[in-house]
């Protein structure tokens, strides 16, 4: 990944190899100051959404035990036992990178738009508030494309009808890049399966993968 390829999926925020943010001029952040100096992997689709229709989730299992004899359940019990559920989480086309900060403070909440709100980041275009988010424009076609590619690929993600109207627009209205085509190109090289949802986007847009 060259530098100009290195940029945070929200604020398109620069990083180095040893992802360390150079944060976008006038970029500003009220919470978790000491994350906004680094990267984290952000689950564009948040692994709260797929996991808890797993019951590991929900309930437990008897595996997920720790070492002073107590039961667990949630999100580490899911990563612990179930294969499927691990493949999800793992799944290279989900995930992105933000600004710690950013993936914090976007937590688990579902895309909306957020008309009357003000940025939650000063120059970064990223709305949070009431528990919803809304990204910058120049996020959202990518954002709506992962959430198509879950749903086509995973039958037990499922979008709400508000969500997926949501997304369908922004797939239309923000075309695919040459680097968006790029990156799943890659991606289906290391994990060995392709992205239906980006092939056709690319194809149509004259890109290849």
């Amino acid at each position: 990944m060259s530098a100009l390829e290195r940029k945070t999926i929200y604020c398109e925020a620069q990083f180095d190899t040893k992802k360390k943010v150079t944060a976008p001029a006038g970029f500003q952040t009220d919470k978790y100051k000491k994350r906004a100096k680094k990267i984290e992997w952000e689950h564009v689709v948040p692994a709260e959404n797929f996991g808890r229709t797993f019951d590991e989730w929900r309930q437990g299992n008897a595996l997920c035990v720790n070492s002073k004899g107590n039961s667990f359940k949630g999100r580490r019990c899911a990563e612990k036992v179930n294969g499927e559920y691990q493949l999800m989480q793992a799944d290279m086309y989900n995930l992105f990178p933000a600004i710690g900060a950013v993936n914090a403070s976007r937590s688990n909440y579902n895309f909306v738009m957020l008309t009357e709100q003000k940025s939650s980041f000063g120059s970064c275009a990223m709305k949070i508030a009431a528990k919803k988010a809304e990204p910058p424009q120049s996020a959202r076609g990518q954002i709506a494309r992962t959430y198509l590619y879950m749903a086509s690929v995973y039958p037990r993600y499922k979008m709400s009808k508000q969500q997926y109207r949501l997304m369908s627009v922004w797939h239309r209205q923000y075309p695919v890049s040459d680097w968006e085509c790029l990156r799943a190109e890659r991606i289906a090289l290391l994990q060995g399966n392709l992205n239906q949802v980006l092939i056709k986007s690319c194809s149509e847009a004259g890109y290849s993968i």
